[in-house]
């Protein structure tokens, strides 16, 4: 038992503790949304995770759309994903053939924040105009190799702090060794944005799920809606 309170404590103490950060979040999602802009989600390795939380996702928006190269799948070669974050170019890249505008938000998820491919999207969505939000650990970001020229957190309109720590372990707890918080922690926060949206935009374009009644028909009109722009879908 207390190796699940502790967990959910650290869960609570996250959401909390990025309280205002999340009402900004929101506001800018929201605010894209509303104007006809987009929600660009990002992430390497096991943060693509949370992009597939965001994205196609029952109860989730509709107007996401995932920025992501096969390169850097874990799926597609563990240890080759590792290198291509780290490969300078390849994040502006990505972020460019997406067509990112100042009528967008870009939501990029990075535990670490410092390898060039997520600083590298963050940078070019600057340079556009879109509003760009960060969920990071700004401490294990702070301690780690810093690979680019920036780490992510400091040239983001808006930080959701993880609080993850360096190494992403948490057990046990006087010499962590083992069970990553990253993707608990940042799927809370993402849960956390989709509640004030709702708040803010109740008539939001969302994905119902495909096994209840009516679903696909749902989503049928949504992909007709989203999917010239987003070829994801």
């Amino acid at each position: 038992m207390a190796m699940i309170e502790d967990l959910t404590a650290l869960v609570s103490r996250v959401v909390e503790g990025n309280h205002d950060a999340l009402d900004e979040a929101a506001d800018a999602i929201a605010a894209s949304g509303g104007s006809g802009g987009l929600l660009y989600a990002a992430g390497a390795g096991h943060s693509l995770a949370a992009v597939m939380e965001t994205f196609f996702r029952a109860g989730g928006l509709a107007f996401v759309r995932p920025l992501w190269d096969h390169s850097i799948l874990p799926l597609a070669g563990a240890r080759a994903s590792t290198a291509a974050e780290r490969e300078p170019g390849l994040g502006t890249d990505v972020a460019q053939r997406a067509g990112i505008t100042e009528a967008d938000a870009v939501l990029i998820f990075s535990n670490s924040g410092v390898n060039p491919y997520p600083v590298e999207i963050a940078q070019h969505a600057h340079e556009v105009g879109a509003c760009v939000i960060a969920m990071t650990s700004v401490d294990a970001s702070a301690s780690a190799p810093k690979r680019a020229g920036h780490r992510l957190f400091e040239i983001s309109d808006i930080v959701l702090d993880t609080a993850v720590p360096a190494g992403d372990v948490t057990w046990p707890p006087q010499a962590p060794v083992t069970a990553p918080a990253s993707t608990i922690l940042t799927a809370s926060l993402w849960a956390a944005i989709l509640r004030r949206v709702d708040t803010l935009a109740p008539d939001a374009p969302r994905w119902t799920s495909a096994n209840v009644a009516g679903g696909d028909e749902v989503n049928a009109a949504l992909v007709e809606r989203f999917g010239p722009r987003i070829p994801e879908l």
